[in-house]
């Protein structure tokens, strides 16, 4: 019998936020899938409907985190927007 090493490091890209909830980036989530496929059983191997799944799921991963920082710099640049509305309205008055 062959043994498998561990998927993770000792040098983890997890970050925990305050809550105490673990996150895990693209990074995690692609070494996570590049080591399943490295250690499946070539004969029973991966369902591909369920590699075709998490491909998908890494697909909608990176969009969000492309829509987070969109909306990220949006919220910035309304923020900076207001600001200078409000010294432009207390200076006219």
């Amino acid at each position: 019998m062959t043994t498998v090493s561990s998927a993770t490091s000792t040098s983890s890209t997890a970050s925990a936020s305050s809550s105490g909830t673990l996150q895990l980036g693209t990074t995690d989530f692609l070494q996570l899938l590049m080591t399943q496929l490295t250690n499946q059983n070539p004969l029973d191997p991966t369902d591909p409907t369920e590699f075709t799944s998490q491909l998908a799921t890494y697909s909608s991963l990176e969009q969000q985190i492309s829509m987070n920082d969109t909306l990220t710099t949006m919220s910035d640049n309304m923020s900076s927007l207001l600001t200078q509305v409000q010294l432009l309205a207390s200076a006219s008055e």
